[in-house]
């Protein structure tokens, strides 16, 4: 029907010019206007391409981001997040600095990774790294678990301001710094706020360049103590397994209710493309973290279409405040999760310590004749 309109128009103007201009000349004007016109509206339909994985109601906001220039369709899209959607020239030794980066991150990548390529991943700032907090308790599970001190050589520290890193590099072997230009991450960030948003984002789109290196990855918050090794936990052909602070009793069903503090995440071209997908898709769930934004997009057509295999983890191995494991002989992980407040989660924390310890003393008899349990959450629960 447009087209109909520009043909009259067309038809109308020529009519009009042919009695003082020359008529081939502006015929031939004419169809090139047809033609621009023609692009325009192709290209406006093909940018609306990726709407068809989001629910309805999202379209509209989905679209005014389109028609803004906020995002750009997959098939224009870049590696690099952090580069501007629009045409900039960045100057020589920005891109200078970014291959260092690039090549800093893949050695330590490769000096903490195991034979296959998996390496165990956290992520903290200055708040958590402060002597006697989140960051010194984390390592100290690993040094009092059942068989976990050598996983501290395949741990990776991702720092995400500059006093983290520092203080990193004195009492670990493996840091990186993931410092965001504009941005300060170094105080306590209070769970949603607008900083607590960049951070867990920032984060996520950290861990897709690490697929994209080729390296699979455990990636662990840093209020989850280890006491046993998970491995043997872990599903085998499975692409993607997170934990739940709630588990349904099947690792199959998307209604559990997941929880983006503990994940074991494979390197292929299914995780690196839902990776790439999550990371957009907070353009359209705007003021919710990544985790939120997974429970949306986990029911979504999109990993079925990739073909991503998720698997969810029983909370009897890879538990924490929000759903304790009921027994200490089969506890690999306990999160400090539904747990608001620096303070408190260090609190009950130190209990978790004192309660692994006091279980480690018991004769052997005794640790598997009886079942034990934790005294957390206290101040938490």
């Amino acid at each position: 029907m447009a087209f109909g309109m520009l043909k009259n128009y067309s038809d109308k103007m020529v009519d009009n010019l042919e009695r003082g201009r020359n008529n081939k000349i502006v015929k031939i004007f004419i169809l090139f206007f047809i033609i621009a016109i023609s692009c325009l509206v192709l290209n406006y339909h093909s940018d609306t391409y990726i709407l068809e994985f989001f629910p309805n109601s999202y379209k509209s906001i989905f679209s005014q981001d389109l028609k803004q220039g906020n995002l750009i369709p997959p098939s224009l899209s870049t590696n690099d997040s952090n580069i501007s959607w629009k045409k900039s020239s960045r100057p020589e030794n920005y891109l200078t600095s970014k291959k260092k980066n690039q090549n800093k991150l893949k050695k330590v990548l490769k000096e903490a990774a195991m034979a296959d390529k998996t390496v165990i991943i956290t992520a903290l700032n200055a708040a958590w790294t402060a002597p006697n907090s989140i960051f010194e308790i984390f390592l100290e599970s690993f040094v009092i678990g059942n068989n976990t001190k050598p996983l501290l050589k395949n741990l990776l520290v991702v720092a995400l301001d500059q006093t983290a890193y520092s203080h990193c590099l004195k009492i670990h072997t493996h840091c990186y710094a993931l410092i965001t230009k504009n941005v300060d991450f170094s105080g306590e960030k209070l769970y949603m706020s607008g900083d607590y948003l960049k951070m867990m984002w920032r984060r996520t789109d950290f861990l897709r360049v690490v697929l994209q290196m080729g390296y699979n990855f455990i990636f662990t918050d840093a209020d989850i103590l280890w006491f046993r090794q998970p491995f043997a936990h872990f599903y085998s052909n499975v692409d993607f397994q997170i934990a739940c602070d709630h588990y349904l009793h099947d690792s199959f069903d998307p209604n559990n209710d997941p929880n983006g503090g503990f994940k074991f995440v494979k390197s292929n071209n299914q995780t690196i493309q839902f990776y790439k997908f999550w990371y957009k898709s907070r353009k359209i769930y705007k003021g919710k973290n990544e985790q939120d934004v997974f429970n949306i997009i986990k029911y979504g057509p999109f990993i079925k279409k990739i073909g991503l295999k998720i698997r969810f983890l029983d909370t009897a191995y890879f538990g924490g405040f929000c759903e304790p494991s009921k027994d200490l002989n089969y506890v690999c992980t306990m999160h400090a999760n539904c747990c608001v407040g620096l303070d408190n989660k260090i609190h009950d924390l130190r209990m978790t310590i004192d309660d692994w310890k006091n279980y480690m003393t018991l004769p052997s008899s005794e640790k598997g004749s009886t079942r034990h349990t934790w005294t957390v959450p206290r101040i938490c629960g």
